[in-house]
């Protein structure tokens, strides 16, 4: 099976099924001298980790991580980082009856048609529980970044359960309200009316689908390259990879197909900003030209023009519901009225959001690289030096 890598400098590989010994990912291109620490990634984790509430599945993993690789003293060392999260509440019983009996929608007939095989336990590979890696990776990129010359802040809140919509909301609101309830939304009363549909959904044994919000501050200017490098296309590539997306889009979005040319584009004026420096905190200068409005979503050309990146990824509903369902069984012949007994979400987007700012993380932080924003080697950006105040001492000279 191929697919399980993703970055280009800043490169994340993982491994591991939903029921398995356990989940696990190697890092590789972060550079040296970050601080990071189990506790950085298991913060991350933690906002992940299911069990959270009552709309979230009940199995009891704790996604306790261990850090086997390169980190040292608390600095990373520009080695692959190693992370491993052990399985604890794996309960493979409940899917033996759909071992040669696919459920409906999900990847068990099309992975045995591809392999030949499959790990059957809990959705084996494709379980959304392989996600667990990816905010593991973006827990690294989000050290990097924060620990850069650059205040770029990553924040996502669903927007959407149903046909209950979210209003707009500023960054604030996300950094104040979007971890304040169950559903992660960072509008108060909506998050409220999105709770009682989902636990609506939840008593009549199905689920419902909804989308999640993202917005990049401070991405700098002149981040990715034209077509199959574009900062579009490769965060399409990194939010379309998340189990159960169906849709992702940045800016207008699929809105863009109802205006015309001279109302979507957005002129062109100079900056009057305080700032003198676009390096670090700002991604412009005073007198620099800007574009009035952000309709493209921070991307033009596939390059970012330094204004917030932000966009929407949708997520169908679950297809692990109670509800009788209908199915074939290849090996005997029969066709089968069965029900998907187990521990599952009713919605997707509240324990997906730490998975899209991971991924968001992961990609930016991948394109700083690529663009030499930041020094692939090491975070201080000191060429050569090797007197640093991360590097350990003898023991000898103690």
């Amino acid at each position: 099976m191929n697919g399980n890598e993703f970055g280009r400098l800043f490169r994340m590989t993982t491994y591991g099924e939903s029921h398995g010994d356990a989940m696990g990912v190697t890092v590789s291109g972060c550079p040296a001298g970050v601080e990071l620490s189990v506790e950085d990634v298991q913060a991350e984790l933690d906002r992940r980790k299911p069990g959270q509430s009552m709309i979230t599945t009940s199995r009891g993993e704790p996604d306790a991580v261990v850090v086997n690789s390169g980190v040292q003293d608390g600095y990373t060392t520009g080695t692959p980082i190693g992370m491993v999260v052990q399985n604890k509440d794996a309960r493979s019983g409940k899917y033996e009856p759909y071992v040669t009996a696919p459920r409906p929608s999900h990847g068990d007939f099309t992975y045995s048609a591809k392999f030949g095989t499959r790990n059957w336990g809990g959705g084996g590979r494709s379980s959304a529980r392989e996600t667990v890696n990816w905010v593991a990776a973006g827990a690294v990129a989000k050290q990097v970044i924060e620990q850069s010359d650059y205040d770029i802040e990553v924040k996502a809140h669903v927007n959407q359960i149903g046909d209950v919509k979210a209003p707009e909301v500023t960054f604030d609101d996300l950094r104040e309200h979007a971890e304040e309830n169950d559903v992660r939304c960072a509008h108060p009363e909506t998050a409220a009316e999105m709770q009682e549909l989902i636990e609506e959904y939840q008593t009549e044994g199905d689920s419902i689908g909804g989308s999640i919000y993202f917005e990049a501050q401070g991405v700098p200017r002149g981040l990715g390259a034209p077509r199959f490098d574009s900062v579009s296309a490769r965060l399409g590539q990194a939010l379309m990879s998340v189990p159960a997306a169906t849709a992702f889009e940045f800016g207008l979005g699929r809105e863009a197909r109802e205006w015309t040319g001279h109302d979507r584009n957005e002129n062109w004026e100079f900056d009057e900003s305080e700032s003198e420096d676009p390096s670090g905190d700002e991604p412009r200068a005073r007198g620099d030209p800007r574009p009035v409005g952000n309709k493209h979503g921070g991307i033009q050309g596939g390059i970012t023009t330094g204004e917030p990146v932000y966009g929407e990824l949708t997520l169908h509903a679950p297809t692990s519901i109670p509800k009788k369902q209908r199915t074939v069984d290849w090996e005997t012949g029969e066709e089968k009225e069965i029900q998907v007994v187990g521990r599952h979400d009713p919605v997707l987007p509240p324990r997906g959001v730490p998975v899209v700012e991971a991924m968001l993380y992961v990609t930016i932080l991948d394109f700083m690289l690529l663009g030499g924003r930041i020094n692939p080697d090491r975070l201080d950006g000191q060429a050569g030096e090797y007197d640093t105040p991360y590097h350990p001492s003898s023991p000898d000279n103690e």
